[in-house]
């Protein structure tokens, strides 16, 4: 391994840690089209599936299969009909449909029993199990057209998907489906994993697509969306295009069941779900239920209890602290507006702002720290701060998680620097905003 990689394994793997401890025993429903196969994208894809389910993450997996499908009724030039994207399935078509399906669904199971030695899947014993775990029944007539064997969901047999989950194996469903009197349907791959995740209570929902997230126009992407700002861009002129338009709705209603995230990444870049998954920014377009719940990082175990955001007030610079702060070292966070604090390098890059006090401590539900300091970052842009800084002993490795950067007391601002108490020997950290 070269130095430069050395180097930055430790901060990496130390920045993963947070999430290999909350995705363990997790149960993750990873959604993606026959594309992903046909582009021989899969063998990269397995790789990262085999990573997941090392850690513990329990895996459902949820095949499409339009591109091979589309390629056996172009070859015998059927006609090729779709109402609100969903392919009108006759009884010709259909044989397409099993033919696809089942060489796909083979070729995926051979891909994820992949052990060669030295490749990632060396030693790796995954099972993979597939069955009949969805019911499906027909769509019937949409906007006058009869659907015929093209169908939705009915109900997910959640508790065979567990009892397999349970036992370690990977599960492998299939778009194509069966009734409970024998009747076979094509369903599309959304509709079977949003219903799957909702059925399982998954902890998340990841959709593989052609665009890299959802859009917001002009070549901006929206990357993180509660349920009602989803719903809202659905219902506009200039909404979700392509996959986006496809997936979106699904992700709400998954949203709606239960589902906490539901991620949408694209399926052409290299580690594309080890990139949204353990990293704080993330890749794609994340959709939560609530504002709330629009992290991407781990809950943690400590929460705010002096200063809330609704009851917020900027504490004047050289106002007096709680008597809680002055007794902890633990951040407690009030923003301190100071007029005459330029950066040291760069004074053109306008005023910092001090984190002056953040006081936590634990309760059972986590996450209101994190969210206290987006409100305290979004006031500091709004008051046309640039940076934030913070001096700290002890919660460091906090700040860093949220973005902030350990600097030198040189890079304070002046003033502040006459007041730093080298006995205490406080870090200094620094966060653009």
């Amino acid at each position: 391994m070269d130095p430069k990689s050395l180097e930055n394994f430790v901060p990496w793997f130390r920045a993963s840690a947070p999430y290999i401890h909350a995705f363990g025993g997790r149960t993750f429903v990873i959604a993606f089209g026959g594309e992903v196969v046909a582009d021989g994208k899969f063998v990269g894809l397995v790789h990262d599936l085999n990573l997941l389910a090392a850690l513990g993450v329990k895996l459902v997996l949820v095949h499409g299969a339009r591109p091979q499908i589309e390629e056996r009724l172009r070859r015998r030039k059927a006609d090729i009909r779709y109402v609100h994207d969903m392919r009108v399935t006759d009884e010709a078509a259909l044989q397409d449909v099993k033919e696809a399906s089942g060489r796909l669904r083979t070729e995926i199971e051979a891909q994820l029993s992949v052990g060669l030695p030295s490749t990632p899947m060396a030693n790796a014993t995954i099972q993979v199990t597939s069955g009949n775990f969805v019911i499906a029944r027909p769509v019937g007539v949409v906007e006058g057209v009869d659907m015929l064997f093209t169908g939705e969901v009915r109900k997910i047999r959640a508790d065979a998907i567990q009892r397999c989950l349970d036992d370690e194996d990977v599960v492998l469903v299939s778009p194509l489906c069966y009734s409970p009197t024998g009747e076979i349907f094509n369903l599309t791959l959304e509709d079977v994993a949003a219903q799957t995740a909702i059925a399982l209570k998954a902890e998340k929902l990841l959709f593989l697509m052609n665009e890299p997230g959802i859009g917001a126009g002009r070549g901006t992407m929206r990357t993180e969306l509660t349920v009602s700002e989803a719903e809202q861009m659905l219902g506009e002129s200039r909404g979700p295009k392509g996959d986006g338009a496809i997936y979106l709705p699904f992700a709400i209603r998954a949203c709606k069941g239960g589902v906490k995230h539901v991620h949408l990444v694209s399926r052409h870049v290299d580690d594309a779900l080890l990139l949204e998954l353990f990293t704080h920014a993330g890749i794609g377009s994340m959709v939560a239920r609530t504002r709330g719940q629009l992290r991407r990082r781990p809950s943690r175990t400590w929460a705010a209890f002096s200063i809330s955001p609704s009851r917020w007030k900027p504490v004047a610079a050289g106002q007096a602290l709680p008597a809680s702060c002055r007794r902890s070292d633990r951040p407690l966070v009030i923003l301190q507006r100071r007029p005459d604090y330029p950066l040291r390098r760069s004074p053109r890059e306008g005023q910092a702002g001090e984190l002056a006090c953040l006081a936590i401590h634990r309760l059972p539900n986590g996450g209101a720290g994190e969210r206290l300091l987006q409100f305290i970052e979004a006031k500091a842009r709004k008051a046309k701060f640039k940076r934030l800084f913070v001096l700290t002993t002890r919660t460091a490795h906090w700040f860093v998680e949220q973005g902030f950067t350990e600097v030198p007391v040189a890079d304070l601002p002046p003033q502040r620097q006459e007041f730093y108490n080298y006995q205490r020997r406080s870090k200094v950290l620094v966060k653009t905003v």
